[in-house]
């Protein structure tokens, strides 16, 4: 980046419309972020406009308009990629099952672009056939990963003749520029202070390699074709778009001029979103487009101060993390982190992360378990039980409610999980009722909130329970010869035990084979009696218990 002092702009303000929210009108110097108009939805967000918690105020009742920055693909998505998309995903999932927010969002893939064209030379093919492959691949991570995909991918070179069309509206409004050379450049100088809204300039910030701009904070709109690039026909000759203008010229055509929300990382923010301020606002002259744009803080390698990324060759691809850890564990490592924080990776944190999900999936099959009649357990404290689960409720709804709290989230679901914990716990003799109703609100709750991370195949889960069941009535008629050991009426003390007959004794040893057998392959069985218990866990997992 070239950084050189500011030359000021221009005294006199643009008249501009507004973007259909209420609001008095502010001077440019002020950069005022305009409070929406409409449905509150009870949440407060950071605002990467304002740099404070906002409340998230959404133009239509119960529908939020989000916008995201997807992969240019050139190239396999790593792990700081899918810790962007999770959280974001995670936030989604919050506003449309705690807060029933219908999210319709829509995501762009760059698939032309100058690291697109290197690579393409590179490897000896086209430039279409490489964004297509890894565009496919960028589709099975999100998906492998559980990412919930968006209403709408689209394409930069399926808009081609829309961007065209936003760029001369821009020009024609007076923001924009054509070139000698045949590039066409937004005149940041022609909306004056308005330019780092999301930014404080502290200098003027412009691109390397441009030789033809009137101002170095200008940045490309159109770029006109080079000798074997792929090009487009346009009014200022063949060409391709600049980067910023194909995420303006897609959300308008979805959303209009004016969007709820604009997420991505927050390396995004500088230049690539402030452009898109900045060309958007242009074209509909209006005073704020997006309202809300929401940044996730970066991955790093543990100990490391650098970001993980291709260009430091730090990265570990999602295809090889997920060879070593699940994509629940993944989730809950970002659940533990607020979204818009740094996060550290390591195999220190993402063992953390398993083990707090394995804590969570083992209350999950205990309390259905009990629910069941499979886990014996004396009577429980159930007012206590149903008072820690309202409590939770309340808190858990109180700190997503605040810029979406996860780490407080999550602490306090596995606060109610420990409290559920001490009154699970087996007995061979159990007197009074049972309490299945306020295990079946705990078990359905957990399930509500940490639905993202706890989860398996219910086809499995049939199988395992039909194996378990069968597993469980031959144990039981191996053991049905060793009842309990009748008591001497003088002494009180046990007579003799009587044991299995010999022809049962192995088929004692093949379901304890069979249980052993299981456990690596990720089925946990529990022996508590003559009954069993059972749960799901990760492939090669060992359980204590």
């Amino acid at each position: 980046m070239l950084r050189t002092k500011s030359k000021g702009s221009k005294s006199h303000l643009l008249s501009l419309k507004k973007c259909g929210v209420i609001h008095n009108i502010c001077s440019r110097a002020e950069r005022k972020w305009i409070k929406p108009a409409g449905f509150d939805t009870g949440v407060k967000t950071y605002n990467s406009l304002t740099k404070q918690k906002e409340p998230l105020v959404l133009a239509q009742e119960r529908i939020a308009t989000w916008y995201s920055c997807g992969p240019t693909v050139y190239d396999h998505a790593h792990l700081g990629h899918a810790c962007s998309y999770v959280r974001f995903d995670i936030l989604q999932r919050i506003l449309s099952r705690i807060f029933e927010i219908n999210v319709i969002h829509v995501m762009v893939i760059t698939d032309i672009d100058d690291k697109i064209i290197q690579r393409s030379l590179e490897q000896n093919i086209s430039p279409t056939v490489l964004a297509r492959m890894h565009e496919e691949e960028f589709k099975r991570d999100m998906q492998a990963l559980r990412v919930l995909p968006p209403a709408v991918y689209m394409r930069v070179t399926d808009n081609i003749p829309q961007i065209v069309a936003f760029i001369k509206r821009i020009i024609g409004n007076g923001h924009a520029y054509v070139t000698s050379q045949g590039n066409v450049y937004f005149d940041t100088q022609s909306i004056g202070n308005r330019y780092g809204k999301l930014v404080n300039l502290g200098g003027i910030v412009g691109e390397l390699g441009a030789q033809d701009k009137r101002d170095p904070r200008d940045f490309a709109l159109w770029k006109a074709s080079k000798p074997h690039e792929p090009h487009w026909e346009s009014p200022w000759g063949q060409g391709r778009p600049g980067w910023h203008i194909e995420c303006s010229t897609i959300a308008s055509s979805v959303f209009g001029s004016q969007l709820d929300i604009h997420s991505g990382g927050i390396d995004l923010a500088f230049p690539h979103h402030e452009n898109e301020i900045a060309q958007s606002e242009a074209y509909h002259q209006c005073e704020q487009w997006g309202n809300y744009f929401l940044h996730s803080g970066h991955l790093h390698l543990k100990g490391s101060v650098e970001k993980m990324s291709k260009s430091l060759k730090n990265y570990v691809t999602i295809k090889d993390f997920l060879k070593s850890y699940t994509a629940n564990e993944f989730r809950l490592f970002c659940l533990l982190t607020r979204y818009r924080s740094a996060i550290d990776y390591s195999d220190a944190s993402m063992n953390e992360a398993r083990s707090t999900l394995s804590t969570i999936s083992a209350f999950c099959h205990n309390a259905q378990a009990y629910m069941q009649g499979h886990l014996q357990c004396q009577p429980t404290e159930e007012g206590i039980l149903w008072e820690r689960l309202s409590a939770t409720q309340s808190s858990v709804r109180k700190a997503l409610a605040d810029d979406f709290d996860t780490p407080k989230t999550v602490d306090a679901i596995m606060s109610l999980i420990h409290h559920g914990n001490c009154q699970l716990q087996p007995a061979t003799k159990v007197d009074g009722q049972r309490s299945a109703a306020v295990f079946g609100a705990m078990l359905s709750y957990v399930r509500e909130i940490m639905g993202e991370v706890h989860d398996s195949s219910g086809v499995l889960n049939n199988v395992v329970e039909e194996l378990v069941h069968f597993r469980s009535k031959v144990r039981k008629f191996a053991l049905s010869v060793e009842d309990q050991a009748p008591q001497d009426p003088h002494t009180g003390s046990e007579i003799q035990k009587r044991h299995p007959e010999p022809d049962r004794v192995p088929l004692l040893k093949d379901c304890d084979a069979l249980r052993n057998n299981l456990a690596p392959l990720g089925v946990h069985i529990k022996d508590r009696g003559t009954n069993s218990t059972w749960e799901i866990t990760r492939r090669g997992e060992t359980r204590k218990d």
